[in-house]
């Protein structure tokens, strides 16, 4: 893969919502839809550096979303080709496996990309039901709280949402967003960490430009990132692991002026 070109510091991409020690992600080019670029990691620092902007934010947040979309029909990712489907979030109702049919599409051209790259795109969540995000988010917010419980609320909920949504706006509960890996010969790679790691048990190695993720990890990863911006998706730069396409976030990244997809 090529150079990654990299937006001008002064873009809304390297806006910043908080100083913490946490995490040193420092400057970050935002992925655009159709321009090939990624999030990218500028210098890191000591002392700490600007977060990228999250989920949590009043920018993401407030996005409208189109009142123009049809109802959501789910597909199911089993139908996709070349698509492993992953049972490790498998739930009775089969929600874990199914997809907008627009990221069906994208996933398909994702998938046929890793083929000819000697790579298996593997499929570990998409649609995830609101009870279920909001049980997420709530567990995560507890265990966070109860590690500092002089943390406002409002810091609770930002650095909740750096690996769990808040439930009215997470992008798996409108159908768009996908979790994924990649494997070779059936055997899963390793990309840095666990897919679904915390910042905390991973010492950042969740974020996707984080420089402690060398090697061969980091050659998964840069295929990765090919793989998925070029099938039009926006990673979360938190997770190296999810992306999506047509949520808040995602209109946020490509500057767009509403989503396409809400919480269904």
């Amino acid at each position: 893969m090529g150079p990654v070109p990299v937006f001008d510091p002064g873009s809304r991409a390297h806006d910043s919502i908080r100083r913490a020690p946490e995490f040193r992600l420092h400057r970050c080019a935002r992925s655009v839809r159709g321009a090939r670029v990624v999030w990218q990691c500028g210098p890191w620092c000591d002392e700490g550096v600007v977060e990228t902007v999250l989920l949590s934010d009043p920018r993401v947040a407030t996005i409208p979303v189109s009142t123009d979309v049809d109802e959501a029909i789910l597909s199911d990712g089993v139908g996709v080709p070349g698509l492993v489907i992953d049972p490790r979030k498998a739930d009775a109702a089969g929600c874990w496996s199914k997809i907008r049919p627009e990221i069906f599409e994208m996933l398909q051209t994702a998938a046929e990309h890793a083929s000819r790259n000697g790579l298996t795109l593997r499929l570990v969540e998409g649609y995830r039901p609101g009870f279920l995000q909001a049980r997420y988010f709530e567990e995560y917010l507890e265990s966070l709280r109860a590690e500092d419980p002089n943390r406002s609320e409002t810091e609770l909920r930002s650095l909740a949402a750096r690996h769990v949504s808040p439930p009215e706006i997470a992008p798996h509960t409108a159908g768009a967003a996908v979790d994924v890996t990649l494997e070779r010969d059936g055997v899963e790679l390793d990309l840095g960490c666990p897919v679904n790691a915390t910042p905390e048990c991973s010492n950042g190695l969740c974020f996707t430009d984080h420089p402690g993720v060398t090697g061969a990890a980091a050659e998964n990863r840069r295929a990765l990132i090919d793989i998925m911006t070029t099938a039009g998706f926006v990673n979360y730069p938190t997770e190296w692991w999810h992306w999506s396409y047509g949520d808040r976030y995602w209109a946020w990244a490509t500057a767009s002026h509403e989503a396409l997809f809400g919480p269904i």
